[in-house]
């Protein structure tokens, strides 16, 4: 992909002005191009019927158009899920799912084509980390999927592929684009942002003055456990990680997600429980419970439907928010990282 050409579909509506006005012409063509990509959702250039000719040449010689290309796309039977794979402008490939819930259709979307965090349990930091995605590439998930299902979404999660954080300034150009009135308009209350914990970028989230939902991947409830299944701990302690947390929600008002994915023999045992409740007592969060789907590279096996009953009992008992995650998509590649991973074998 040619990095030095203006990259449009990740400008805002003040870029977007700047670049068109370069080619003379008049600002409000700005606008008409903005709402093309980010309210009509247009594939490619040649879309734009009220945008002379002339100008779209211009647009396609001069500019990158970012479109991400559908893959492969697994439908489950169980319940609608579709995990899509895409294909990026350089040959990378990336994963997204589809789901629908009472309350909406949420999309779980990566945010980097492979990961550096390594966690042990996880398919996508198989292979290491390839690159960023661009804001572009990260709102395009969305817009492919909602062409192809042919349905509003409304919820997005940005938990499949990749550490948000570690791609910080797309993210938050992402949100502004995602979240904007001249876009989807998708409320920044519905956006989820899931973390591994890289407690300066918390910090620095809880400060951009945004209200979306903050998602920890703690998965272990003391220190030498989490260190041995996230490499990301022996950075930053659990102390501190929860003192982040907490910053975050002091500042936003958001309370946090905990996501625990619970590990057959290694942090489902009842004293894993009562610790995760001690850790979490108090605090105004929600736990997560994600019995795993098992990724064969790793394994990590599912604990039985008895141990993640006790584990949920043990905290809702300590007075904990806590759910366990509905499984969606089990008869597909569901894990994050798997479709991806199977394809480039």
């Amino acid at each position: 992909m040619e990095m030095h050409k203006p990259e449009l579909k990740s400008m805002n509506l003040k870029e977007l002005t700047a670049f068109v006005t370069e080619y003379g012409q008049k600002p409000f063509r700005a606008k008409q191009l903005f709402l093309w990509m980010h309210k009509k959702l247009a594939a490619s250039v040649d879309e734009m019927t009220d945008i002379s000719a002339a100008f779209r040449e211009t647009i396609k010689n001069e500019c990158v158009y970012t479109a991400l290309k559908q893959e492969n796309v697994q439908l489950s039977k169980a319940d609608g899920t579709r995990k899509y794979l895409f294909r990026l402008d350089d040959g990378n490939l990336i994963e997204s799912v589809f789901m629908r819930y009472k309350t909406g259709n949420s999309v779980c979307i990566s945010s980097q084509a492979g990961c550096r965090m390594g966690c042990k349990f996880c398919a996508s930091a198989i292979n290491g980390l390839e690159r960023n995605l661009l804001p572009s590439e990260l709102l395009e998930q969305v817009y492919r999927i909602s062409q192809d299902v042919n349905e509003r979404i409304s919820h997005v999660v940005v938990m499949g592929t990749g550490e948000p954080l570690d791609n910080y300034d797309n993210l938050l150009r992402f949100i502004e684009l995602l979240c904007g009135e001249d876009g989807l308009h998708i409320s920044q209350r519905n956006v989820t942002v899931s973390t591994c914990g890289i407690v300066p970028r918390i910090l620095d989230l809880a400060n951009e003055n945004l209200s979306v939902t903050l998602a920890l991947s703690l998965h272990a409830a003391d220190q030498k456990k989490r260190e041995e299944l996230m490499p990301i701990a022996f950075r930053y302690g659990l102390f501190d990680i929860l003192t982040a947390c907490q910053y975050y929600f002091e500042k936003t008002g958001r309370r946090i997600t905990f996501e625990y994915a619970l590990f057959a023999g290694i942090n489902d045992s009842m004293e894993d429980a009562a610790g995760l409740a001690r850790l979490l007592s108090g605090k105004n969060c929600h736990v997560n419970l994600i019995p795993v789907n098992p990724v064969k590279e790793r394994g990590f096996a599912r604990p039985d439907r008895e141990t993640v009953q006790a584990f949920y009992g043990c905290l809702q008992k300590s007075g904990i928010n806590v759910t366990i995650r509905r499984e969606m998509g089990s008869d597909i590649d569901a894990a994050c990282g798997q479709l991806r991973k199977r394809y480039m074998e």
